[in-house]
């Protein structure tokens, strides 16, 4: 009876001090600000499934996926080792043996899956202190904690194979432990002494392993997979959707995130799971290009900060060396948060689902709208935005220039217009979409040209559609992203009376940036679109043979993906089908490509911000298309053409290697 009572002792006395543990952490979680995680029950189940459990996206870093897929299964069919193990501590003669032939495959999957787990945290130690890839490359502290997991990790593997190993000598086992038995081998005579000094080992370094996971980064162990299926990035369409703020609220005192209670609970826990894996610092084009900006830290900053202000909080204590802090700029510096692109490739690697943009961007809100501490060039882009509905120094009156070009230059070739200006018609209720040029398709003179290619491709396939010319605005992109959301809620609103007003339902538009606000963010505001980038809708034209590229050209050209197109809104292939339409063309991929391209530099607001620090983020994207021998670069977006253009003029090689959209490609082929 001794022992069940000393074993009762120690195991309800750890599973309480971990019960204590989490509620602590639970308390913390509770000062940032509430928010809805339910909606979309089977799509969050999904996610959970290919993404926790199956790993699909450690996996795709091959490599280091396989290794940790090896010693994640290996806990999870160990976890009936524990389990059996806790069960004889209170009832010394249990086991699971009555499971019959099902006993043999469960003791099979633990010898094998502990084998399997051993070797690879040992391998993952070695790997920790040589040859540790630069994403691994931490401060000590953080090292010694990975190091003492996986020692940990390995010492309840050898204390079970000692335990097995012990029984079988004993002549005591049942089920089919091959390895054990192997190991069994080099020993004669079992040891019942021996026995329970694994027996107690194995049940403390389980203990202990639990007991120290709430203190260290490895809570993503226990973390993750809540995180995951609360996580509202969905795979594999539409990245991350910036929250709007309700300025008519008057209780609300504060616009964007200071500190840890203007963040949302969800912020919080993003803290707890990180692994500091690094994957998400390996792909930042910040990061990579010599900013100060490393993702991974933006989230462990905020945990560091929840850990510190969070017990004084929670426990009402005064003490104001804590409370004068805050975490921007004590934690988080200005110069961190305006080097983000928003390009959204940290989101994408992460492999717990960590949101890392929706806090950079609420930080920016607090600096612009709470502090108005912010690089001086954004003072030309508000001032912009404020007097001429664009960043751009243009009046909006100009917004039909490039329609009265068109119109034209189609009469002086006799050719038919099927444009139509919606002020005119007043409704867009007989058009089969309505052509949303955007700021730069509009004022950019450069980008004009595309804005004209894709109208005469529309105008080609007899397509009937309308544009709102000088009634057309900002979508506010810009403005969100840089964090000045009263200015982008302004014309958000102002859009959504003029969409409303000429019952706009399917809108066409060649830029990433407002194709992802209208399609998945104007929603919020009362509009639904359906809303396509001229891309997919050239595609589409050629699937259905209302075009035809028929002019040869043999160029050897490579895409660019843009971030907002591609990671945002899943669009990868369909500008490539339209480019490979053409014949004879031939299309090489950079290094970085698709889901793992690297991004121009523009997003986020970055497009009107000068690059102060490090190399270029244009230049690093622009050397990596040079280096495909491409004679025309093809992009799909106009921040990323302008971004893409000044690379290759700053190389000098204006002369060999054009720069040019799809649209452009596609009409210069039809006859």
């Amino acid at each position: 009876m001794l022992r069940p009572l000393i074993f009762g002792i120690i195991f309800f006395g750890a599973v309480g001090f971990f019960i204590y543990s989490v509620s602590k952490f639970l308390s913390y979680l509770k000062l940032g600000k509430p928010e809805s995680r339910t909606d979309n029950i089977s799509q969050r189940i999904r996610n959970t499934i290919n993404i926790a459990f199956l790993q699909t996206k450690l996996l795709r870093s091959k490599f280091a996926g396989i290794l940790h897929l090896c010693i994640y299964w290996g806990f999870v069919v160990l976890l009936f080792v524990v389990v059996e193990s806790v069960i004889e501590g209170f009832f010394p003669e249990f086991s699971f043996a009555f499971l019959g032939p099902i006993y043999s495959v469960m003791t099979f999957l633990q010898d094998f899956f502990g084998a399997l787990v051993l070797v690879t945290v040992i391998f993952s130690l070695f790997r920790r202190y040589i040859g540790t890839p630069k994403r691994l490359q931490v401060d000590s502290l953080s090292r010694l904690d990975a190091s003492f997991i996986l020692i940990m990790i390995a010492l309840v593997m050898v204390t079970m194979f000692g335990m097995s190993v012990e029984k079988i000598l004993l002549g005591s086992s049942e089920g089919y432990r091959p390895v054990s038995a192997y190991i069994a081998g080099f020993f004669s005579g079992g040891s019942e002494t021996a026995y329970e000094f694994f027996f107690w080992a194995h049940i403390l370094v389980v203990l202990a392993f639990l007991n120290y996971l709430p203190y260290s980064k490895h809570f993503h162990v226990l973390s993750s997979v809540p995180n995951t299926f609360l996580s509202n990035y969905k795979i594999p369409y539409q990245g991350i959707v910036l929250k709007p703020i309700n300025f008519e609220d008057e209780s609300i005192t504060q616009y964007g995130a200071k500190d840890i209670e203007d963040l949302t609970w969800k912020n919080l826990l993003d803290g707890y799971t990180c692994t500091e894996c690094g994957r998400c610092t390996s792909v930042c084009p910040a990061n990579l290009t010599g900013k100060l900006l490393n993702p991974k830290l933006i989230i462990t900053k905020i945990r560091k900060r929840t850990e510190e202000k969070g017990p004084v909080e929670v426990n009402k204590t005064d003490d104001q060396t804590v409370l004068n802090k805050n975490l921007v700029h004590d934690f988080i510096t200005p110069q961190e948060l305006w080097a983000c692109t928003t390009c959204m490739a940290c989101v994408q690697e992460c492999p717990v689902m960590i949101d890392h943009i929706t806090p950079i961007v609420d930080m920016r809100r607090d600096l612009v709208m709470m502090e108005s501490e912010f690089p001086a060039e954004m003072n030309t882009v508000f001032r912009n935005l404020e007097n001429n509905e664009s960043p751009w120094a243009f009046g909006s009156e100009q917004r039909n220039d490039w329609i009265d070009e068109l119109s034209d230059e189609l009469a002086k070739e006799g050719k038919e217009n099927h444009l139509k200006k919606l002020s005119n018609i007043g409704s867009a209720d007989d058009l089969d979409i309505v052509f949303w040029s955007g700021c730069a398709g509009a004022f950019d003179k450069r980008y004009r040209n595309v804005t004209k290619s894709f109208a005469q491709l529309l105008n080609k396939a007899g397509v009937k559609y309308g544009v709102l010319g000088s009634e057309e605005k900002c979508t506010g992109d810009p403005a969100r992203r840089l964090g000045n959301e009263f200015l982008a809620q302004t014309f958000i609103q102002q859009n959504a009376e003029t969409l409303k007003k000429f019952n706009v339902k399917k809108v066409v538009t060649a830029c990433p940036h407002c194709m992802h606000t209208l399609k998945n963010e104007y929603g919020k505001f009362g509009v639904e679109l359906e809303v396509t980038h001229h891309s997919e809708y050239i595609d589409v034209l050629i699937k259905e043979k209302k075009i035809t590229p028929a002019i040869e050209n043999k160029e050897t050209v490579t895409y660019h993906d843009s971030c907002y197109l591609g990671r945002y809104n899943n669009v990868y292939e369909q500008p490539r089908e339209s480019v490979k339409s053409i014949p004879g063309i031939n299309i090489v991929e950079m290094a970085r490509s698709k889901d793992r391209g690297l991004c121009c530099g523009a997003g986020g607001g970055r497009m009107f911000l000068e690059e102060t620090e490090g190399k270029r983020v244009n230049i690093e994207r622009t050397e990596e298309a040079l280096e495909t021998g491409a004679k025309t670069i093809v992009s799909a977006c106009p921040f990323c053409m302008t971004m893409l253009s000044d690379g290759v003029k700053a190389k000098e090689k204006s002369d060999e290697v054009k720069v040019k959209d799809v649209a452009e490609l596609v009409f210069e082929s039809l006859k």
